[in-house]
C-alpha cells in the first residue's frame, strides 16, 4: 500500500513540473539589453570602484599616523605616495612605520608626538578641558623639548597659552586628596 501511495505521489509531482525550462528569466531583446548594461557596468564602474578602494586603503597608514600623532607623519605620507608609484610594494613598510615609535626621536627631540598634538592640547587647555595633571604634564613636556633646543615655529607660543590656561574643575563627588606624607 505504501509503495502505491509513493508511486502515485511521484507521478503527481512529475506531472506538476513544467515541460519547458529556460536558462534566463529574460528573452530576446530584453536579454540583449541586460547583457549590454552588465557589460558597461563591468567595463566602467567596477574599475573605478576598485581604484577608489585601492586609494582609500593606500592612505590608511597616513591616517593612522595622524590619529596617533606620529612625529614623522610627513615621511609616512610620502612613503604612501611612493608606494603608489611602486605598485604598493612599500605600503607594508608605511603601515608598520605608522604603528611604531621611532626609538631615537624622543632622545633627540624630547617627545614622541607630532607638533599638531601640542597645538590640539593647547586648544583643549584654553577651553578648560584638561585637568591639572594633564596640564602640568604638557607644560613639563614642552619645557623638556625647549631645553633640548629651540621649539619649532608653531610651538613657540604654546607655553604662554598654557600658562594662562586654567585646569578643568574636579568633580564635586571626587574624594579629597590625602595630605603629603600619607597620613590621614
Amino acid at each position: 500500500m505504501t509503495s502505491r501511495l509513493r508511486s502515485g505521489t511521484v507521478a503527481a509531482f512529475a506531472a506538476a513540473l513544467p515541460t519547458v525550462s529556460r536558462a534566463s528569466f529574460l528573452s530576446g531583446d530584453a536579454l540583449d539589453a541586460a547583457a549590454s548594461f552588465m557589460a558597461w557596468v563591468v567595463i566602467i564602474l567596477v574599475p573605478v570602484v576598485l581604484v577608489a578602494l585601492f586609494l582609500i586603503v593606500h592612505v590608511l597608514p597616513e591616517k593612522i599616523a595622524e590619529k596617533r600623532h606620529h612625529p614623522q607623519q610627513a615621511a609616512i605620507k610620502t612613503l604612501c605616495f611612493l608606494s603608489l608609484a611602486f605598485g604598493g610594494l612599500l605600503w607594508p613598510l608605511a603601515w608598520l612605520w605608522a604603528y611604531t615609535r621611532p626609538v631615537g626621536f624622543r632622545a633627540v627631540y624630547g617627545t614622541e608626538k607630532h607638533e599638531n598634538y601640542f597645538l590640539e592640547m593647547a586648544e583643549k587647555a584654553e577651553r578648560g578641558e584638561l585637568d591639572a595633571l594633564q596640564l602640568e604634564h604638557l607644560k613639563e613636556e614642552l619645557a623638556m623639548m625647549a631645553s633640548r633646543g629651540a621649539l619649532a615655529e608653531p610651538l613657540r607660543g604654546v607655553p604662554a597659552r598654557l600658562a594662562s590656561a586654567r585646569p578643568k574643575a574636579a568633580p564635586a563627588d571626587a574624594p579629597a586628596e590625602a595630605p603629603a606624607g600619607g597620613q590621614a
